[in-house]
């Protein structure tokens, strides 16, 4: 194989360069691609985002963590399948479009459905794929051919006859419920889909009047807006302050409407006054009392959340606006009693941010328990894992305390409702697929063969398309005994944020109990939010996150990727910073360095073939192999975990820290300008190899240029599916790292005492090492690295005067510096150095003080702690001795 002399080795990296040839080489030989075989399948699905959405920074952490996983297993040698797609996301598109129509002069209402939906198609087309074209610059790769939308037609059909299986199972009902009504997008929401925030609100305590008597009672509310739809007061039955006007009548200010005082242990009576203004139509709590009592209820809202005509004050005004109308009336009719300050709770539309209004509507449902059950056991007796499973807690209280979920949506975009109207009667309704299927069955119902049919006009909510989405992407409705369904599924890792845990995660593993009767993923890691220096969530308002293509543009792929990823411990927020997006792109270049310095050092002409047969007798080969061989085995135990930062900081440190400021060092010629023996060159360059494998799943980019320059390679022979190395514990050798951690804290001693004195490193030195024996291989390792005059060892000798000194593992190093020493400096790294220990002393005391510790630790870790403790006080008092010998 020939190699790339350093004339042909670009001085520095372009990562825009080898990210553009490299992605299109991966492409064009399809090794993305994944077709069933007789080998394991690794699948994962992409959580599909808006169609016609752009990358942001949470995108950029999913799916960086997705593609490290993704990438590994290819090279672990399973049949690889990332599944990417896109979702209709009906709230959000809808929104879009109607925007775009406002700006065209145009109304939604204004549109017939077929016209309103080519718009949003149009829309769609235009803006929809984007974001999967940004992914592809982030490095993620994604089986494309598989590329899948909510909305297309095999996925439609999957989302019809999910509901028709349930329709058909009693599990989906239509009834007049109390929903969160989003009044911007003017639909209603699921519980998941509502935020709660704590805001500063009022608390007005407004009087009303008893009939038939001068008495009042005051009720306390923080939305005066509604006294206009009041048709009850709530006092507890065992209030003795109201036990009188219980079945007595008051009057609602302004409206006159006379309502009953009723009796219900619902009330507190520690609570605001104690007594409860009742509105049916505007509270899910009031409206079950007034269930109970018999209340009548009155909607004083229109659906954008203007109060009605027929409630006759404020008609047409915004319910904010009301609210400030309504409290100057009652000030000015002096039944306010007091405005208090208060923070309360309030939803806001997870999509739109406007405030929630409970509202009763007339929706879809789908009944829950039974679907939870399954998907509650599984994730509890560890069937389905959590990473991390401090998750599982939230998960079951939300699963122990779930409500029927509202399926309908009052919207055009997205999957219609295949319910179909014959007649205006309450249960005048028959559900079926087509319109043929649904005269029929209207027929039948009614008994009159002349009915005609009128398709419910509300979609579905956009999750019940994509909690189907691992089933789905396999064709597992359409063919659900088919090839790729029984070979994919279930898929074996899903990445994804908390936070859309009971939105998505949850519902998939219903679903996939109920359509598969087993598991849809084995694992579930849920990382972290990705916020700002100061914790705040990053978000285009806020101006705190930066656009992901522009950190590409600025910091390569890989160096963006690494600073993501050193940013997100597991399952944590994390706290993004550029800086470490710089810190990446330093270490994609110190990467480059260290293979130019290879091909630097190799004969122009001659071929060099990587090997990993290493020679025993050269500690930095054996030492090298040992560390490569730990690395291995310590990355797959966090890859087991999910703790992919962790993983990065071994290779990280292994590459940085191991190899390229020790081991090439280490290797170089003795003299510059001499040719290196080509066997010692040749294990570098295999080393490399490796450190190139684990480094692949980071920093894809990087490495496969570097794979292909090192030897000419096939097409088949690419590092994105070359084997990923496999631990070799028979190499780990803890006595080869204990000597060279040795080897190194001493040339690192010899290299402060050289900087502390400001003495270069040509200066020749005279070194004494105070011990009875040193092995002779470190001596030849140090006198590599440091410019010595000579060496001396020995346990009898006496300490100069005046020198610079340090202690390491029990060993004393001397330095002769007559013409170099500033003897104030020594004293005061010295000092440093005691107050250093001092510090660790303390602290090893106070543990073996502790009884609970002495007691219960294994008696090992006792015994080591207690050797620390010794160690540390005899290097004080040698430490001391230098100190008293210099004066």
């Amino acid at each position: 194989m020939s190699n790339q002399h350093i004339n042909e080795v670009p001085k520095t990296y372009n990562p825009d360069e080898a990210e553009k040839h490299w992605y299109a080489f991966w492409e064009e030989n399809g090794f993305f691609n994944s077709k069933p075989d007789d080998r394991e399948p690794y699948a994962i699905v992409i959580p599909p985002p808006n169609v016609t959405g752009v990358l942001h920074m949470g995108h950029m952490l999913n799916n960086t963590i997705q593609d490290v996983l993704i990438r590994r297993a290819r090279m672990k040698g399973y049949n690889a399948c990332w599944v990417p797609g896109t979702d209709h996301a009906s709230i959000a598109t809808e929104a879009k479009v109607v925007g775009r129509l406002r700006e065209k002069g145009i109304k939604k209402s204004d549109l017939s459905r077929d016209d309103f939906m080519k718009h949003a198609w149009d829309w769609t087309n235009e803006y929809g794929g984007t974001i999967l074209k940004q992914l592809r610059k982030l490095g993620a790769s994604c089986d494309w051919n598989r590329t899948r939308f909510t909305l297309e037609d095999d996925l439609y059909d999957a989302v019809i006859d999910t509901f028709i299986h349930f329709y058909d199972k009693g599990q989906i009902y239509r009834g007049l419920r109390m929903v969160n009504w989003d009044p911007e997008a003017k639909t209603a929401l699921s519980d998941e889909e509502v935020i709660h925030k704590e805001v500063n609100s009022k608390l007005y305590h407004v009087k009303y009047a008893i009939k038939g008597s001068d008495e009042f009672i005051t009720i306390a509310t923080t939305r005066p807006e509604t006294i206009l739809a009041d048709t009850g007061v709530c006092v507890n039955p065992n209030d003795e302050r109201y036990k009188h006007l219980v079945g007595k009548t008051v009057i609602i200010p302004m409206v006159n409407r006379e309502v009953p005082v009723i009796a219900d242990e619902y009330v507190e009576m520690d609570f605001g006054t104690g007594c409860l203004k009742v509105t049916p139509a505007h509270d899910v709590n009031d409206y079950d009392l007034g269930q109970k009592h018999n209340l009548q209820t009155i909607d004083m809202f229109n659906a954008d959340a203007t109060v009605a005509d027929h409630i006759g004050f404020f008609a047409g005004e915004d319910r904010f606006k009301a609210r400030k109308l309504m409290v100057a009336e009652l000030e000015s009719s002096g039944l306010l009693v007091k405005t208090e300050d208060i923070k309360n709770k309030v939803g806001y539309s997870e999509r739109t941010n406007a405030v929630i209004e409970p509202r009763l509507s007339l929706q879809w449902f789908l009944k829950m328990p039974e679907l939870a059950k399954p998907a509650l056991d599984n994730v509890m007796n560890d069937t389905i894992r959590f990473f991390p499973d401090k998750f599982k807690n939230s998960y079951r209280n939300w699963m122990e305390n779930i409500q029927d979920w509202c399926i309908s949506r009052q919207l055009w975009w997205g999957h219609r409702i295949p319910a179909w109207y014959y007649g205006d009667g309450e249960n005048d309704y028959v559900v079926a697929k087509t319109e043929d299927e649904a005269l029929a069955k209207a027929r039948e119902k009614s008994g009159n063969s002349a009915v005609t049919v009128k398709q419910d006009e509300d979609v579905l909510d956009t999750w019940f398309s994509s909690w189907l989405w691992p089933i789905t992407v396999f064709d597992g409705f359409k063919n659900p005994d088919g090839e790729e369904i029984n070979y994919y599924y279930p898929t074996k890792d899903l990445v994804t944020a908390p936070e859309i845990m009971f939105f998505w995660v949850a519902r998939m593993i219903m679903a996939g109990y109920e359509f598969k009767g087993k598991l849809p993923f084995k694992n579930v890691y849920y990382h972290g939010i990705v916020r700002d220096k100061q914790r705040r969530k990053m978000s285009k308002s806020l101006g705190n996150s930066p656009d992901p293509i522009d950190l590409i543009g600025q910091f390569g792929a890989d160096g963006t990727r690494v600073g993501m990823l050193f940013s997100a411990p597991a399952g944590n927020d994390l706290l993004f910073d550029e800086a470490l997006c710089e810190q990446g792109r330093n270490f994609t270049n110190k990467i480059w360095n260290a293979y130019r310095f290879l091909t630097m050092i190799m004969e122009e002409g001659k071929t060099y073939n990587p090997t990993l047969e290493i020679d025993s007798s050269f500690l930095p080969d054996v030492w090298m192999a040992s560390r490569i061989n730990r690395t291995v085995k310590e990355m797959e135990n966090s890859f087991d975990q999910f703790r992919l930062s962790e993983a990065l900081q071994k290779i990280y440190s292994l590459v940085w820290d191991d190899f390229c400021d020790w081991y090439i060092e280490l290797i170089k010629p003795d003299v510059y300008g001499q040719k290196i023996d080509p066997a010692r060159l040749e294990r570098a360059l295999g080393f490399f190899e490796v450190l190139m494998k684990l480094l692949h799943p980071f920093t894809p980019f990087i490495s496969e240029e570097i794979w292909q320059r090192i030897s000419s390679r096939k097409t088949e022979e690419a590092l994105v599916v070359s084997l990923w190395p496999v631990s070799d514990e028979s190499v780990i050798d803890d006595a080869v790292e204990s000597k060279f951690k040795l080897f190194r804290e001493l040339v690192s001693s010899i290299r402060n005492i050289r900087a502390e004195n400001n003495i270069g490193p040509n200066v020749e030195l005279e070194l004494l090492i105070r011990t009875p024996n040193l092995d002779e291989s470190l001596l030849t390792l140090i006198k590599k690295l440091q410019k010595l005059s000579s060496i001396n060892i020995g346990s009898d000798f006496e300490k100069p005067a005046r020198c610079g000194s340090a202690l390491v593992q029990g060993i004393e190093l001397f330095i002769p510096l007559d013409d170099h020493i500033d003897l104030d400096k020594e004293k005061e790294r010295i000092e440093k150095e005691v107050q250093r220990l001092q510090g660790f002393l303390k602290s090893i005391q106070g543990k073996l003080s502790n009884d609970k510790f002495v007691n219960n630790a294994p008696e090992a870790v006792v015994e080591k702690e207690r050797k620390k403790m010794q160690d540390t006080i005899d290097s004080i008092e040698k430490l001391n001795q230098s100190l008293k010998e210099l004066g």
